[in-house]
C-alpha cells in the first residue's frame, strides 16, 4: 500500500532538518551526496506546492457585491 503523500510542513521539517545534517558537516561523501539529492527533492516538490498554492490565491476574484469567491483553476471541475 503506498504511503499517503505528505504534507508542506512535513516536507518543509524535513528538508530543515537535512540542512542542519549537511552543516553539522559530519557526514561522510556518500551519506552527504544522499542527503543532499534528498533535500533538492524536496525542495523542488515545496515549490511546486508554493506554486501551486500561489495559483489558488490568484484566482480569488472580488465579486459584485464585495464578496470573495474562488474560481476553479483550469482542469479542476466539480
Amino acid at each position: 500500500m503506498p504511503e499517503p503523500p505528505s504534507s508542506f510542513d512535513s516536507d518543509l521539517e524535513r528538508l530543515e532538518a537535512l540542512v542542519q545534517r549537511l552543516e553539522a558537516g559530519t557526514l561522510g561523501l556518500e551519506e552527504a551526496l544522499a542527503t543532499f539529492e534528498e533535500g533538492v527533492g524536496l525542495g523542488q516538490r515545496l515549490q511546486a506546492q508554493l506554486g501551486d498554492a500561489q495559483r489558488r490565491v490568484e484566482v480569488l476574484k472580488q465579486g459584485l457585491g464585495g464578496e470573495y469567491r474562488a474560481e476553479p483553476l483550469e482542469g479542476e471541475g466539480p
